[in-house]
């Protein structure tokens, strides 16, 4: 009886190991020219947060978590951190926040240009759509294979892995902002003599806002998983706890490492949630500023009536 067995096997993995081998080969003067800005980030941000004492760290993120969040954040974020510090993970913790907040760094810096172009050309977006689909859709895992052939491994290669697969999220939901932003608003913004860079930087970037944060939300989260993920290539942090403690068949170690990451992503998740809710219950007075910026630039009187001729 005819099997699929009995199908010619086209060698589709011989091909991409070759050209894995070929790129990686090649192409490595690219390869350490991507690899040094990650790794001169993360050991600056790293050295940096591990030289803070203590006490004086977690009260500058609960001020921090204050002023960004509530009270009750900012609460919140100081209670995690002291759990952390007294289940003995204070130091593999810091070096997980410093693997984020580079990675949030490089999605910024890489995703809202790439957002903003997507949202201003069509064109680009038919382009880049299909490309986020397949990063979207890439199981975690998968990230890793590329990046130990390109990278190697190590806390830098598994901090490229992070941003490769945070960036997405920020793309998508800076362009869907921008493209969100009201028709007339924009109407009027041109009406008013605003230029295109005008429109984008007075106008559609601060409506726009509030979603950008909620991408960037996403992209916490998802450099958190990837934080833990990446442990596999020999990356520091929480994630290498879970690790080691699952390797030695330490239970106990593994739990901690489980609870600290739990606390460390309630705590960023909750921080950009209330960055964005409060981004978004201010969008009124924001209009106003934008009718006062337009209306002041104009020599007109703001906020008084308009005379008709009669």
């Amino acid at each position: 009886m005819f099997s699929a067995d009995d199908l010619y096997r086209v060698p589709v993995d011989d091909w991409i190991q070759f050209g894995v081998e070929w790129t990686a080969l090649h192409l490595r003067p690219m390869f350490l020219a991507i690899k040094w800005p990650v790794d001169a980030v993360l050991r600056t941000i790293d050295g940096t947060l591990q030289a803070v004492p203590f006490p004086i760290f977690v009260a500058l993120f609960a001020l921090l978590a204050w002023k960004l969040a509530t009270r009750g954040v900012a609460a919140f974020s100081a209670l995690a951190l002291i759990a952390i510090a007294f289940m003995g993970l204070w130091k593999p913790a810091i070096t997980t926040i410093s693997l984020i907040t580079t990675a949030i760094a490089f999605c910024v810096v890489i995703g809202a240009p790439i957002g903003i172009l997507c949202a201003r050309s069509n064109t680009m977006w038919r382009v880049v759509r299909p490309v986020l689909d397949i990063m979207q859709t890439t199981p975690s895992f998968v990230y890793l294979v590329p990046v130990v052939m390109f990278f190697g491994v190590g806390t830098v290669p598994g901090e490229i892995a992070v941003v490769t697969a945070a960036s997405p999220a920020l793309i998508r939901f800076t362009n869907l902002g921008i493209r969100l932003v009201d028709k007339e608003t924009i109407e009027a913004g041109l009406a008013f003599g605003a230029t295109e860079r005008q429109l984008l930087w007075e106008i559609q970037l601060p409506l726009a806002l509030p979603t950008i944060l909620g991408g960037l939300n996403q992209t916490v989260l998802t450099a958190m998983v990837m934080s833990v993920i990446i442990a596999m290539i020999g990356a520091e942090g929480l994630g290498l706890v879970v690790l080691q403690g699952i390797g030695r068949l330490d239970v106990g170690r593994a739990a901690i490492g489980g609870i600290a990451i739990v606390l460390l992503a309630m705590t960023l998740d909750r921080i950009t949630q209330e960055l964005a809710n409060a981004k978004t219950k201010g969008r009124s007075h924001l209009m106003q500023a934008i009718s006062r910026f337009f209306l002041g630039a104009r020599g007109e009187n703001v906020g008084e009536p308009v005379m008709e001729n009669k």
